[in-house]
């Protein structure tokens, strides 16, 4: 079978991140423009290669003044790393998925590994043939350089180092 490229509908798909505030609650954020492609060889994605970059300054957390300190080079420092970016592969192994590859943010990469639910292949009315998936990891914020931390009075910890990351794609099949 020869190579297929897919690349994402951003307009059906959805990049978002979720860490605990003062060990209590959960701050979901999203960012709003992003871009990928993954490209094929399988019907099933086995073994298909993805690439993907988010820009930092379309974070958006429903509150202004989180989304500009988190903009700021207490985190993500936007102004010198502008964009995250994934390369990696999926790996399908019996009825299970996973996204292993590379993950930069802040001029930091780490290896990393995301759990993938395929969702199937679908023929949309307009004539596309579209992809779902969902995936879900996590990661630990400093060890990409996001290390801002705070410590209340009462010794809880401000913002979790731990940070879910939850994409819900859909991929767009190319001509």
């Amino acid at each position: 079978m020869s190579t297929i490229k897919w690349i994402i509908d951003p307009t059906h798909s959805e990049v978002s991140f979720k860490v605990k505030h003062l060990v209590i609650s959960t701050v979901t954020g999203y960012f709003k423009k992003f871009e990928g492609a993954a490209e094929v060889s399988s019907e099933d994605f086995d073994g298909a290669t993805v690439g993907f970059t988010a820009d930092i300054d379309s974070i958006d957390t429903n509150q202004s003044d989180r989304d500009n300190h988190l903009k700021s080079a207490d985190f993500f420092d936007a102004a010198n790393h502008p964009k995250l970016s994934f390369e990696g592969k999926i790996a399908k192994n019996g009825g299970d998925y996973s996204l292993v590859g590379n993950l930069t943010m802040r001029g930091t990469t780490k290896e990393i590994e995301l759990d993938v639910t395929f969702g199937g292949v679908v023929a949309d009315p307009y004539g596309q043939t579209k992809a779902g998936f969902e995936i879900e990891g996590k990661v630990n914020r400093k060890d990409f350089g996001l290390s801002w931390s705070a410590i209340t009075e009462a010794g809880s910890v401000v913002v979790s180092d731990q940070v879910r990351l939850i994409l819900s794609v859909q991929l767009v099949k190319q001509a």
